[in-house]
This record gives structure tokens, C-alpha cells and sequence, in this order.
């Protein structure tokens, strides 16, 4: 059954995200090592909307949806930001000295790698991120 949250975009609610984010997943029988990717996964996205999208803290709300499944946890993360192109964002380079390497950008290069499923879409006046994370077998 699908669990929903609504919080304004501010930071200091990425940890009520990232909680509630962990008690579906555990419900959908992830492991500590899945929970904590889904929350690095959310953190990200949910700090993006709040800086990228809204430009600041209290310009908007972010709606996360929730569904456990049988060892997955579906996540949609939605925000009535402009919308999102993930194609405009450039891979990193992961190859560049550390002093080279500019501080941001690799929020999306970070989801995709901990995520099984990273989908963005705009629908519904909004963005809305879809993220899955299923069980190690």
C-alpha cells in the first residue's frame, strides 16, 4: 500500500524524508546497505529540488510517494519546480584531480548508481523523480 508525505522544501526536513523513507523501505524487507541508498538517493534529489528547483527554502512543497513491494521499495518524489531535463546535467569527470573538481554536480550521477530504477518525468504540473531500490538477492 502506498505511504505519502508532504513537507515544504526546506532542509531541515530531509531527515523526516530520509526517516520516512527507511521505515517503507524496511517494510519492503530491504537491507541497512539498500536503506542507506535510498536515503542518499532521496537526500539528493530533495536537496536539488529545494536549490536547483525552487531556488531556496519555502518556494514550494515536495510530495513523496512511497510503495513497498515484494523485497523493492518504489519511491516518486514530485515538485512543481520548472521543469527538470536530467540530459542537461554533465557526466562528471571522474578521472579529474581533486583540485580540479568543482563542488556540486553529482547528485543525478549518484542516484543512478545506488538507484535499480532513476526515472524523470514532467507530468502533472511538476517534476516527478521515480526511484526504485530492489532486495540483493
Amino acid at each position: 500500500m502506498e505511504r505519502t508525505l508532504t513537507v515544504p522544501g526546506r532542509y531541515n526536513r530531509l531527515e523526516q524524508i530520509c526517516e520516512f523513507v527507511a521505515a517503507v523501505a524496511t517494510e519492503a524487507g530491504l537491507d541497512e546497505t539498500a536503506i542507506n541508498r535510498c536515503q542518499l538517493a532521496v537526500d539528493e534529489a530533495c536537496t536539488n529540488i529545494i536549490e536547483h528547483g525552487y531556488g531556496g527554502e519555502d518556494k514550494g512543497a515536495i510530495d513523496i510517494a512511497c510503495t513497498p513491494g515484494q523485497g523493492e521499495v518504489m519511491i516518486k518524489i514530485h515538485d512543481h519546480a520548472p521543469p527538470f531535463n536530467p540530459a542537461s546535467v554533465p557526466q562528471p569527470n571522474l578521472d579529474a584531480m581533486l583540485d580540479d573538481v568543482k563542488i556540486g554536480g553529482l547528485g543525478v550521477y549518484f542516484m543512478r548508481q545506488v538507484m535499480d530504477v532513476v526515472k524523470f518525468s514532467y507530468e502533472n504540473g511538476g517534476n516527478t523523480l521515480t526511484l526504485i531500490k530492489r532486495k540483493e538477492k
